[in-house]
């Protein structure tokens, strides 16, 4: 449901700004357009982070949900933050791959961009595949209600899926997208 209310809402996702942020920096190779693009990652990233903790705050805070679907949102988020450092950036990296190519595709969409999000966060649930910002609500009620020190929480789950949602989503899907445009862009 996040997934489909930010992109649809046309709000910015941390592993969606791949292609309009990577792309200029292989272009450019300036110094410039590189702090330019990790700028503009650590503003997207933070605000993602916070409307996490915010929506998590909503779930542990408020009679919002009701107690057993709460108790299932917990056993969801000790599973998705609790396989280790190591299995989730492995997970990770399909993830971002799978969010890169679902942006990528989105405008060709015709209209079905609803069912295209769908059938592509989908894919992550189905492949039990982490994603920093999706995961970072299920770290972030496990923080709240006090089942996940912020250590573990940075150190086991937030950075290993941060490093593997930029591997899949950015290094691996630019590299691809940057063999298709690299003739079609004007020489620097």
């Amino acid at each position: 449901l996040g997934f489909l209310i930010v992109i649809l809402g046309r709000m910015q996702l941390f592993t969606e700004n791949t292609i309009t942020t990577d792309l200029p920096v292989m272009v450019a190779r300036s110094w410039r357009s590189l702090f330019a693009m990790l700028r503009l990652w650590g503003t997207v990233l933070a605000a993602n982070v916070i409307g996490a903790f915010a929506i998590a705050g909503l779930f542990v805070f408020t009679p919002a949900i009701p107690a057993d679907i709460m108790a299932s949102i917990v056993d969801l988020s000790h599973h998705a933050t609790g396989m280790g450092a190591s299995q989730g950036f492995w997970r990770a990296i399909p993830a971002g791959l799978i969010v890169a190519l679902l942006v990528w595709m989105l405008p060709q969409a015709d209209g079905q961009g609803f069912l295209l999000i769908l059938a592509f966060t989908w894919l992550i649930a189905a492949g039990d595949f982490t994603h920093i910002v999706a995961g970072s609500v299920e770290m972030a009620v496990l923080m709240l209600k006090g089942d996940l020190s912020v250590v573990s929480a940075v150190n086991e789950f937030f950075l290993p899926v941060l490093a593997g949602n930029i591997i899949g989503g950015t290094v691996i899907f630019t590299l691809m997208a940057w063999g298709q445009v690299r003739d079609e862009l004007p020489a620097t």
